[in-house]
């Protein structure tokens, strides 16, 4: 497994991670086998959300978070093995966004609680908030930092103004941004190689002013969610209809390779050189293990470009 610099932590941490997104309606024994495989994998990161499970029939907020705890049980010496990383900030009823000092403190006590836990290695912003202050940010994890709670802070889908909106304030650093990147829904990849190109779809600046390069400029760690997702549709690009052209240059990579198109999905995303993370949603252990093949896999410039225009992508 191939590891990337984490932020500015100083930690080497996986360029795979395993988002605990769909573990709610899995009993005791599927988690523990899914972790075993995980783990088996090279996976030693994990990623919650307080909001994880809300909707699963007498879950609620921390359901997830409260599975996972359940199902594993981990030992203190355990627990040291791993990343468990959370957000915060989605409120479900009624649906809105909150990074109050109180809601931030109060969800990441409960994450504490339900993760069965002393500390939370990652505590992420989930969503940005239109009423955000960012002194009350700043508030939160500051006192989370100092009593020992939260190890690192990062956000979740946030542009770069709104970043430097909380760096006005926040002085613990942002170390990371998970953001939603696949193969079909690239735009903060591909706004950069088509901007100004009048009428191309791909130039049109999405998420105001680069994230990628923000993220590299400012040592920050990119997490890609979603990455085998075709875009905000529903459904997954593998032996999808409307992208003949991809999946014929995925199944020709993972031929050559040995692999499968997962694997070449996944390699596409650790190839770039931002040292990004790919959070996998998957619950199925083998579908963790073909992505964990893409991990470290030498595509070359002209293999990366050649999946991007096979995605539909411009290439000016």
């Amino acid at each position: 497994m191939k590891t990337v610099p984490f932020g500015t932590t100083g930690i080497a941490a996986p360029n795979i991670v395993a988002g605990m997104m769909r573990i709610a309606d899995k009993d005791d024994d599927e988690i523990r086998g899914l972790y075993q495989a995980i783990r088996e994998s090279g996976i030693d990161f994990f990623d919650h959300a307080d909001l994880y499970g809300f909707n699963h029939p007498g879950g609620g907020v921390h359901h997830c978070e409260r599975r996972f705890h359940e199902a594993l049980q981990l030992s203190s010496s355990e627990r040291a093995e791993v990343t468990l990383q959370t957000k915060c900030g989605i409120i479900p009823d009624p649906f809105h966004y909150n990074q109050s000092y109180e809601h931030i403190v109060a969800s990441a006590e409960g994450s504490l609680r339900a993760l069965g836990t002393d500390y939370l290695d990652v505590l992420l912003l989930h969503r940005p908030d239109a009423l955000v202050e960012p002194e009350e940010v700043a508030r939160a994890f500051d006192e989370l930092a100092q009593a020992g709670k939260v190890r690192a802070f990062g956000v979740s889908n946030h542009t770069p103004r709104q970043i430097d909106l909380l760096k006005t304030a926040v002085t613990q650093p942002i170390v990371v941004n998970q953001v939603q990147l696949s193969l079909t829904h690239a735009t903060i990849l591909t706004q950069g190689l088509a901007s100004n190109m009048v009428g191309v779809d791909d130039s049109v600046t999405r998420d105001g002013g680069g994230i990628v390069d923000y993220a590299r400029t400012h040592d920050m760690t990119l997490q890609a969610w979603s990455p085998f997702q075709k875009g905000l549709s529903a459904g997954i690009i593998f032996g999808a209809p409307e992208y003949p052209e991809l999946n014929a240059e995925l199944d020709r990579l993972a031929a050559q390779y040995d692999v499968t198109p997962t694997a070449v999905a996944t390699a596409w995303i650790t190839r770039h050189p931002a040292g990004m993370q790919v959070v996998l949603g998957t619950t199925n252990p083998q579908r963790v293990a073909d992505a964990c093949a893409g991990s470290d896999l030498p595509l070359t410039r002209a293999e990366w470009y050649g999946l991007l225009t096979a995605a539909g992508h411009t290439l000016p």
